[in-house]
């Protein structure tokens, strides 16, 4: 498994806030549910996302497909008033403000009126089958240690280009969308899973794209081959020496090349790597801390725990206690 299998793996959908909005200019929707992920995409027409601070605009047509990273709120607006000026040009009061599921909200604060609520998981300003703006959004729950190491290297807005085409991952979601029959939720779910992976793995590979160190490591000759290794077999003993060993390359050049492409030593990765299965098997099973740290490969609970202090700052136990409400909600 390379490593991002290992991490995407991690990131799944439960539960997944899908809407759709179908919008006449002027629109804006301000999102202040503060979800790590939101994908957004306009399955027609076109919009901008005004991520907030001193972030610039980020402009979305038909079938391109973005990620919004982190919690902090953003708005999605549309482009009927940009002027031609160095400014971004108005934008309109939100219609409304998304708070989370079947949450929402005037600019003010109160109850949205029901005439913005059109049909199943859709609200907008338009009862017109031909408006020109339909938005799609999908926010994203992600937790856990595992999913941190792949936020952490995503930008603020990372937007996938289709040419204009939603593609058939998008149409079928568009479908479903609409749709409240039984075990809707858990289709969305996996349709949501799709389109993220998907729009990663696509992001990843653009040339615009400014990826981790670890994701260009992957299809080195000698980092690669450690690189995945540590993601598949954490729980070996493994040396440099045996990493360089099983790459086929002197334990030099893979501290040297692993270094250069990594942005740290590989057993420092290891160790970072090993630390974050274990967190997220303390919140996510019953399994004892002895038994976790042999799967994540330590010796004993005392040597994971040493090193968990270290790194998170708190014990084991203490990280497995103060995930209790989540573990019991999950």
């Amino acid at each position: 498994m390379d490593a991002l299998a290992s991490l995407l793996y991690e990131v799944r959908s439960d539960g997944a806030l899908f809407s759709r909005a179908i919008l006449a200019p002027p629109w804006s929707i301000r999102f202040a549910d503060r979800t790590p992920l939101t994908l957004v995409t306009m399955l027609r027409g076109s919009g901008r996302i005004l991520p907030g601070g001193d972030a610039e605009p980020v402009a979305l047509d038909r079938g391109d497909v973005a990620i919004v990273v982190g919690g902090r709120p953003f708005t999605i607006a549309d482009t009927a008033d940009i002027a031609d000026t160095a400014d971004d040009g108005p934008v309109a009061p939100p219609l409304y403000v998304v708070h989370g599921p079947d949450h929402c909200t005037t600019a003010d604060g109160a109850e949205i009126s029901e005439e913005l609520v059109l049909g199943v998981r859709t609200c907008g300003n338009s009862l017109d089958a031909d408006a020109p703006n339909v938005l799609l959004t999908g926010s994203y729950h992600v937790g856990g240690r595992v999913s941190e190491r792949l936020l952490s290297a995503l930008p603020r807005v990372l937007v996938v280009r289709y040419g204009g085409e939603p593609g058939p991952i998008l149409d079928l979601t568009a479908l479903e969308i609409s749709r409240d029959d039984p075990g809707q939720q858990a289709v969305l779910d996996r349709l949501l899973d799709l389109l993220l992976l998907s729009t990663l793995r696509e992001w990843f590979t653009c040339p615009e794209s400014d990826p981790p160190g670890w994701y260009r490591a992957l299809g080195d000759p000698v980092a690669g081959p450690a690189l995945r290794l540590i993601h598949d077999r954490p729980a070996r003993p493994w040396t440099v020496a045996a990493l360089a060993e099983e790459a086929g390359v002197s334990r030099a050049t893979l501290a040297r090349r692993f270094g250069e492409l990594v942005g740290q030593p590989p057993m420092a990765y290891l160790t970072g790597w090993r630390l974050a299965l274990a967190a997220d098997l303390l919140v996510r099973s019953e399994a004892t801390v002895e038994s976790i740290a042999r799967q994540v490969g330590y010796r004993s609970a005392f040597g994971l725990s040493v090193a968990f202090q270290r790194v998170y700052g708190t014990r084991p136990s203490h990280h497995r206690a103060a995930a209790g409400p989540l573990r019991s909600a999950s």
